[in-house]
């Protein structure tokens, strides 16, 4: 080995001293001569660098403190073992004795508009800021666009998330993974469906999950929709329905009908028309209250103009 070593500016080597079994590091730019009791084990390497917009994640970092590096009683950088830092943009570092690079340097995530990050806490920890909130293991949140993500030791990135398009005449039927609150500050419980229909972007939330995108059915004077209950609920028109009731709903109640989660479209219902010359008769007619008249049957036909005179 050579005795004399020439660093240069921005590079490093490690040198173990066997008498004490220490290992320090020297940073350049410096002419170091080697002692017969040292021996160099790393070097000359370069810095690492980060520039704007990158970072890295070092796995067993240094104790640092207001910016500079602690060593221990035997002058041994001390090191905080299966830990990590994520380093942003600074000055050119060295990794001291024990130190290695986890992530390489990589060029920060920028999120754009109508997209989020779906992130994980792997670990508790409280977030950063005045305003930081408590993450708890395994607790999930997006973090939305646009901006710039800086990764965090404790968490992970799940998945990228696109906001879907709703057009008119449409709408987006939503299911939650757990208990939430939606965006517009309802409670929904785990399994819960919902329909979303305001026209534009919408971007699911963490436990938001979308089921598919559902077309609005066009009503015509001579179209109606059959519907039926799947559960009790209160319908879009106010109307208080039961499990497994039926009704339909003409262009008179909407031009455009998006069946909500708790209704079944049965079929679409043409229109039936009879001639001067022709009959029908209805089995179970609905009465005034809108309710089938079980049992009853009622005549159905066309006036005579001749005769109603």
């Amino acid at each position: 080995d050579d005795t004399v070593i020439r660093i240069p500016p921005h590079f490093y080597i490690h040198v173990l001293d066997l008498k004490t079994n220490v290992t320090k590091t020297i940073i350049g730019p410096e002419t170091f001569v080697r002692q017969d009791n040292e021996k160099v084990v790393e070097g000359p390497t370069k810095m690492i660098i980060i520039p704007p917009n990158h970072y890295c994640v070092v796995a067993n970092p240094v104790v640092s403190k207001e910016g500079e590096v602690q060593f221990d009683k035997y002058g041994q950088a001390r090191l905080l073992h299966a830990d990590q830092e994520v380093r942003l943009c600074q000055d050119p570092f060295p990794l001291y004795p024990g130190e290695s690079l986890d992530v390489k340097v990589t060029k920060l995530r920028a999120v754009p508009t109508n997209t989020a990050l779906r992130l994980r806490a792997i670990a508790d920890f409280m977030e950063d800021g005045d305003n930081g909130q408590q993450r708890f293991a395994h607790d999930e949140w997006l973090f939305t666009g646009p901006g710039t993500y800086i990764p965090h030791k404790f968490v992970e990135v799940v998945e990228t998330i696109r906001a879907s398009i709703i057009k008119p005449n449409e709408a987006l039927r939503l299911r939650a993974l757990k208990a939430c609150k939606d965006q517009e500050g309802h409670e929904r419980v785990c399994g819960e469906e919902w329909l979303v229909c305001k026209t534009g972007a919408y971007l699911p939330g963490a436990y938001e999950q979308v089921v598919g995108t559902i077309s609005a059915y066009i009503l015509t004077e001579n179209i109606a929709l059959h519907l039926e209950a799947l559960q009790s609920f209160k319908d879009r028109f106010g109307i208080d329905r039961k499990s497994g009731e039926q009704w339909l709903v003409t262009i008179k109640e909407s031009e455009a009908f998006i069946p909500d989660v708790n209704e079944s479209v049965v079929e679409v219902v043409n229109i039936t028309t009879l001639t001067n010359r022709q009959y029908c008769i209805v089995v179970d007619p609905l009465g005034e209250d809108g309710k089938n008249q079980l049992g009853q049957r009622k005549l159905v036909k066309v006036r005579h103009p001749r005769l109603d005179c």
